[in-house]
């Protein structure tokens, strides 16, 4: 005589094992999603980001904006509806002629202004890891252009050439090409060293933006801009130009594929054969104190 198990206990442990089987293919799922440097289908947040600043504004955003933002949207909510059934006509045929409550005034105005300083605090700490570039050991150059990116590596870093990279056509495409994000020439940069990124355009105003690395910055023709990352993990990263910069806009996407140290100085060596140019003149930032004494 077999002992039958009750059927709310059947229940109950399927309804645990579907549970836990949905948990670990969203697990599964969202692993893989944030394992490669570019967006999956259905996927949901930001991509893992690869640098401490893309660390810390995803953290900012997660743990700092959201829920702010979540408690004043269930606050004013709740004032609705309270609003709604305490203030109705039926509820409340004579209107109140009250206008003004200093109490209340002061309190929606000193309140946000609590808010933003909260909010500040983060943010400027933030701002100032992204604008404020540490010594380089790698600069990197890259040109906007109708629609494709030049990529400059200067004379005095070991480089002395430059290229085009290209988005690959479908038809190009080979097994492990990603469709509208995968280059022919794709920039290279060490694991763990800090690259300067300047950035200008030749044409039109376009945008260079890496979600991987936390970074976008604006090519402006005329102007160079510079910002910085720091890989923390070797991989290729994409990115796409984030301005409306002519018909091909979504045609010219960011391909930057961080390799070890070792990888990096054999890349240049094969680089430097592969796009050598003679007159590319080395990619320099201006040296304002050096200007001036030479004025003097």
């Amino acid at each position: 005589m077999s002992s039958a198990r009750p059927r709310g206990s059947d229940r109950r442990s399927n309804r645990s094992s579907t549970f836990l089987t949905c948990v670990a293919a969203v697990s599964t799922f969202a692993g893989s999603a944030l394992a490669d440097g570019f967006p999956q289908p259905g996927q949901i947040g930001f991509e893992e980001g690869v640098t401490s600043v893309a660390n810390e504004a995803h953290f900012f955003h997660d743990w700092i904006l959201l829920p702010i933002i979540t408690v004043i949207t269930l606050f004013v909510l709740g004032l609705l509806a309270y609003v709604m059934i305490k203030f109705n006509e039926r509820s409340n045929p004579d209107a109140s002629q009250v206008t003004h409550n200093t109490t209340l005034e002061v309190a929606w105005t000193v309140l946000p202004v609590m808010i933003l300083v909260i909010i500040a605090i983060p943010s400027f700490r933030l701002l100032t890891h992204q604008v404020v570039v540490p010594p380089a050991d790698v600069t990197l150059k890259a040109t906007g252009k109708q629609w494709y990116w030049t990529y400059s590596y200067p004379p005095d870093e070991g480089g002395g050439f430059e290229f085009d990279s290209y988005m690959k056509p479908e038809e190009s495409l080979a097994e492990g090409d990603i469709r509208l994000l995968s280059v022919d020439n794709e920039a290279v940069v060490p694991l763990g060293k800090t690259v300067r990124l300047l950035v200008t355009a030749a044409d039109v105003i376009h945008s260079f933006t890496v979600p991987a690395f936390g970074i976008r910055i604006d090519a402006v023709p005329g102007r160079m801009n510079e910002t910085w990352f720091k890989a923390e993990r070797v991989g290729t990263y994409y990115g796409q130009c984030s301005k409306l910069c002519g018909k091909d806009h979504a045609y010219m996407p960011i391909a930057v594929k961080v390799v070890s140290p070792e990888d990096y100085a054999a890349w240049l060596a094969e680089a430097k054969k592969k796009f050598a140019a003679a007159d590319l003149a080395p990619v320099r930032v201006a040296d304002f104190d050096a200007h001036l004494v030479g004025q003097r």
